[in-house]
């Protein structure tokens, strides 16, 4: 009798489950659920290259047609899920129709968080999530002066420089006190604060938007102080929320995320989860480390393999590294592991040329490095942290010594001798 597998959620980690499942033997039938009606497809060149117009929607989708025909996936586009009966392991769809199953993977993603102020409905107000989203806003900017962006995150530094790159005066607004404080180091925010400030965007940091005015046309962001910045259009990039509303309401447990062990199973042996829905704690958390969720492509892809090694009977547990990127006008920022707690940092390269790499530490263990167009560095990065090789400050600074002997073992091998 043939097993049915459903996955809710047709992006990174849904696409790649159901090839994972099917390269490891599931042949049985897989029912990709997606509530967009477009094909899967990548949304980091969404706030990047194809908001600028270098990235054709052409190449956006993640697998072609052919691949769902020939494997065999049932792709069902415009489809919500509605509920999950966990009971008669059922699925409720947004038609009131059900789809029974065997296994259960749940891949929803998440979706943006939205500006709580007066005014945050106002037609020139955007959002960067989904493909609709950047089509609105590319067709908005070329018509357009001013831009304010809400929010010195990634997406909204990104959406910062593809608009600046076409022209627009574009103001930056943050809370916090620094870019990117909650997943970069000082030195990185303030590296990129001066790479956006050289290409003319304004910033108001440790600035709060209180209210959006519109009066013909023109739009005013009023801000804690007092201040308006007028502009033509708002990008709003203030984080996202995890979708996590299904598993909540048929009693999985939900921590930041849908939590899952280091296997990607929920507490229900027949549901498993992966990307941006899912919490755990990580293999690279301290001792007592929570539980956390991690917005990453690769997160999204490597934690979908692990669940779909268990839907298949194989607990494999998670063990990426985990790595990301983002690029800015002519610089390409690539971090490999988390650098939170760090206790000394060491600089290679050279900051002049906009060509180096900061390696972190904590208690004298390499735990994170950030390159910044050295992609060989990020490439050497991901393969230290996975070995766990010991490298030294002293050694990352000093730029005759060979950091790819210490994927090897010839460095060590090298101390032993000394």
């Amino acid at each position: 009798m043939k097993r049915t597998l459903v996955i809710v959620g047709a992006s990174y980690a849904g696409v790649q489950l159901a090839a994972s499942v099917r390269e490891l033997g599931f042949d049985d039938r897989i029912v990709l659920l997606g509530d967009e009606p477009d094909a899967p497809y990548q949304r980091p060149p969404l706030s990047k290259g194809f908001l600028t117009g270098s990235f054709a929607e052409e190449r956006l989708p993640l697998r072609s047609q052919a691949f769902f025909d020939e494997e065999n996936i049932e792709w069902m586009p415009s489809t919500r899920a509605t509920f999950i009966d966990r009971e008669r392991r059922e699925i409720e769809l947004h038609d009131g129709s059900r789809i029974a199953y065997d296994h259960l993977a749940l891949t929803t993603g998440a979706r943006v968080r939205k500006l709580d102020c007066p005014g945050a409905s106002l037609d020139a107000v955007h959002y960067l999530r989904d493909l609709r989203d950047a089509k609105r806003l590319a067709e908005t900017a070329r018509s357009t002066k001013r831009a304010v962006v809400i929010g010195g995150g990634y997406i909204g530094l990104e959406a910062a420089a593809s608009l600046r790159q076409q022209g627009l005066d574009v103001t930056v607004v943050e809370t916090e006190s620094r870019l990117l404080a909650r997943v970069a180091s000082p030195w990185i925010s303030d590296f990129m604060l001066r790479a956006h400030v050289q290409r003319g965007v304004a910033f108001e940091l440790g600035r709060k938007v209180v209210a959006l005015h519109d009066a013909y046309g023109v739009v005013s962001v009023e801000l804690d102080n007092g201040t308006r910045v007028l502009c033509d259009l708002v990008v709003v990039g203030i984080g996202v929320i995890p979708n996590t509303e299904l598993a909540a309401d048929c009693g999985l447990h939900v921590e930041g995320g849908i939590t899952v062990d280091a296997c990607a199973r929920t507490g229900d042996p027949r549901i498993v989860a992966a990307g941006d829905c899912a919490s755990l704690v990580p293999h690279w958390a301290p001792p007592g480390g929570r539980v956390c969720r991690i917005e990453s492509v690769q997160n999204a892809n490597d934690l979908a393999k692990t669940a779909a090694a268990s839907i298949l009977g194989r607990c494999e547990p998670y063990r990426a590294v985990p790595w990301f990127w983002s690029d800015q006008y002519d610089l390409k920022l690539q971090m490999a592991g988390v650098n939170s707690g760090f206790t000394d940092f060491a600089v290679r390269g050279s900051v002049e040329e906009r060509k180096c790499s900061l390696f972190y530490f904590r208690d004298n263990t390499l735990i994170a490095v950030d390159s910044i167009n050295r992609p060989q560095d990020h490439m050497l990065a991901r393969k230290l942290l996975a070995s766990g090789a010991h490298v030294r400050a002293e050694e990352v600074r000093d730029p005759a010594f060979d950091l790819k002997s210490l994927v090897n073992g010839d460095a060590h091998a090298l101390r032993g001798a000394a």
